[in-house]
């Protein structure tokens, strides 16, 4: 079970959106320096918002280096984030299915929207941990597909 934290966590990862793109999965080249995350989602509806981090103790304080919210629309959804400096990076995120502009949790703080994290890493009592959900960036970019569960 996640903790009612969690959702609090998400959202103030959120509320410092800037319009930005995403994308995942390396299926073409990736600009230097950029990271594209995809995302595979069950509904359309709604907007993805997204938060980048560059550091473990950004990750665990929920103080994003980046975030961005990606309207629901036409495939592919993609969030990318140009002109990072090559090192560990990791992403959560959650699709605003009612556009509230917060991630909706029950009694328990559990999400009752689809959220995900990079590297499709599982959450665990709380948001997948850092070791899981990071990856590296190198000075060629990267990219990875994020599906929202």
């Amino acid at each position: 079970m996640m903790n009612s934290n969690l959702a609090r966590l998400a959202l103030s990862a959120v509320l410092a959106l800037a319009p930005a793109g995403m994308t995942a999965e390396r299926a073409h080249a990736v600009e230097p320096g950029t990271v594209e995350l995809t995302f595979q989602v069950g509904e359309r509806r709604g907007a993805i918002m997204v938060a980048l981090f560059d550091s473990e103790a950004g990750y665990d304080k929920n103080a994003p280096a980046h975030a961005t919210r990606v309207p629901v629309g036409e495939a592919p959804l993609k969030a990318i984030f140009p002109g990072l400096r090559p090192g560990r990076y990791a992403a959560k995120s959650f699709q605003d299915v009612d556009s509230d502009g917060a991630m909706n949790a029950n009694m328990f703080g559990i999400p009752t929207e689809p959220i995900g994290f990079s590297n499709n890493a599982p959450p665990r009592f709380g948001p997948a941990p850092w070791q899981a959900a990071a990856f590296e960036v190198g000075v060629e970019g990267a990219a990875q597909t994020i599906t929202l569960r």
